[in-house]
């Protein structure tokens, strides 16, 4: 079995280094980009056409901003899966599935190059890369594209909206000669490793924050008409 990576950026090294098996091999293309050093089981090769033709699955994680753009490309020459992992809206989704035609729907949950992230998928070829699991937890949703990309979107209301408000406690604890002590005391009843986890959420904030606003925006856009006040309140936070 050949995946195919269209992006290597890391999604992809990190997938390719969890997928262990003498059954499988990768396969990607630097195509109009400076070459990267990959590892020996990747095959670069000369075009991401060459890349969708060869794979048995494809894998589409670059950025959101192409990721239509290169299901439009590349989709049609997928004979396999084509699985997007890129942070985009439901309706974006749906869209690609009309460019592939054995399409799923992908999520990944967690640090993008951690040990233990968690895949979700959904659409009714989902099944075929249950498989998965034996290397990445995998986990199915549904039949229906578009729920994975809403289940992801849920998950950034949540985890953008409370950065917004650790960025905004930790600032008046800090002005207040108290930030050690405001940590401390929310570890408490947060745990032990809350601490690190808060201040590296923090900092991942504030240096994506244009990223975050975006995406912020995305998900205002499509749950129009739903009460989105507080992830409304993060994205005027994270604008100034």
């Amino acid at each position: 079995m050949i995946i195919g990576f269209i992006g290597f950026g890391k999604v992809s090294r990190n997938l390719s280094r969890l997928i262990k098996s003498d059954d499988i091999s990768f396969a990607t293309s630097f195509e109009g980009r400076s070459p990267k050093d990959v590892s020996e089981n990747i095959e670069v090769l000369d075009t991401f056409r060459q890349v969708a033709e060869k794979s048995d699955i494809l894998i589409s994680a670059n950025s959101p901003k192409s990721a239509l753009d290169v299901a439009k490309k590349y989709g049609k020459y997928a004979k396999g899966i084509y699985l997007d992992l890129n942070n985009i809206s439901p309706d974006t989704t749906c869209e690609i599935a009309n460019y592939a035609s054995r399409f799923v729907d992908g999520a990944i949950i967690g640090k993008i190059d951690s040990d233990k992230p968690v895949l979700y998928i959904s659409g009714k070829y989902a099944d075929d890369l249950l498989f998965l699991d034996e290397f990445i937890k995998t986990r199915k949703i549904s039949n229906k594209i578009g729920d994975a990309a809403i289940l992801k979107m849920l998950r950034s209301t949540y985890t953008k909206t409370l950065s917004a408000v650790l960025i905004e406690s930790s600032e008046i604890a800090k002005d207040n000669g108290l930030e050690k002590e405001f940590f401390e005391a929310l570890s408490l009843t947060e745990g032990d490793e809350f601490k690190d986890k808060a201040i590296s959420r923090i900092t991942n904030t504030l240096n994506n924050s244009k990223r975050k606003s975006e995406e912020l925006e995305e998900i205002i856009d499509y749950f129009d008409g739903e009460d989105l006040t507080m992830v409304k309140a993060a994205l005027e936070k994270l604008n100034r």
